[in-house]
């Protein structure tokens, strides 16, 4: 399976797959809005904004499984977004990222990520990159501020 084929539910609750952003670089977070790390979207709409026209694609999946820091619905959490940050870039519904039940698109990040860091999530706002060709290439740490993947995302959008 290609990380394209991994279905997706949007924040709007729609069903789909990544296809459609197929051929773009990916920066794929986990994301909360009750966390010490919440304004880091602010970094990753710049960087969605800086680079999107050159083919990245930020897409952050809420998720609630680290201090109950998501707890809203979908619909909180696409305002709280907006009315905060500003974000424009795709937002999903929100996943488990780790355990039994996390998704399948996390499943497949770890099982691909390079140089052993296939381990566990370990908090809010973890980072996976993936090539044009669909390719897990880097996995950051959630601490790593997205201004500072500035570039790495240059290198590959080359």
């Amino acid at each position: 399976m290609r990380i394209y084929d991994i279905p997706v539910t949007t924040i709007a609750n729609e069903e789909t797959t990544l296809a459609k952003y197929k051929g773009n670089l990916f920066l794929i977070v986990n994301t909360a809005s009750a966390c010490g790390l919440t304004p880091q979207y602010k970094g990753l709409q710049e960087l969605y904004e800086r680079y999107r026209d050159s083919g990245l694609v930020v897409l952050g999946f809420p998720c609630n499984q680290f201090g109950a820091q998501e707890p809203g619905t979908e619909e909180e959490i696409s305002a709280f977004c907006d009315r905060n940050y500003g974000v424009t870039f795709p937002l999903f519904a929100k996943i488990e990222v780790n355990g039994p039940n996390a998704h399948p698109l996390y499943k497949y990040l770890k099982d691909h990520a390079p140089n052993e860091e296939n381990q566990e999530i370990e908090w809010n706002f973890a980072k996976f990159l993936v090539d044009r060709e669909g390719n897990v290439v880097k996995r950051f740490h959630p601490q790593v501020k997205p201004e500072e993947l500035a570039g790495v995302i240059e290198q590959y959008l080359k």
